[in-house]
């Protein structure tokens, strides 16, 4: 598969764990009182910063796993296929409670 591939996927999965996940409400309250003053007390840019946050936590997180096989295995230069295979399946184990809501709503 090409390497193009695994972004998308990996990127997919990331969206995925954005606003239809479970903990996003969560997160969203939390973020509102940080946010409000730089974001002009707009709560539609608040859940859209809190759904990149949860979905960049996601994407980050799934790639732990990943780069510990890198650094087992000694990779120098760049991700093999290998490690972007770990990272898309940690990406997707991520995803399953967000699958759910993101099917019921039709995204």
């Amino acid at each position: 598969m090409s390497r193009n591939h695994y972004f998308i996927g990996i990127a997919f999965f990331g969206m995925i764990n954005g606003l239809p996940s479970p903990i996003f409400e969560p997160v969203f309250l939390y973020t509102l009182p940080l946010l409000w003053g730089p974001l002009f007390g707009s709560p539609v840019l608040i859940a859209y910063v809190a759904a990149l946050m949860l979905s960049t936590a996601a994407v980050i997180l799934a790639g732990i796993p990943a780069a510990i096989y890198e650094r087992y295995v000694g990779a120098k230069d760049d991700s093999t296929d290998r490690s972007l295979w770990i990272w898309l399946v940690g990406t997707a184990l991520l995803a399953i409670p967000a699958a759910g809501n993101f099917l019921r709503f039709g995204v």
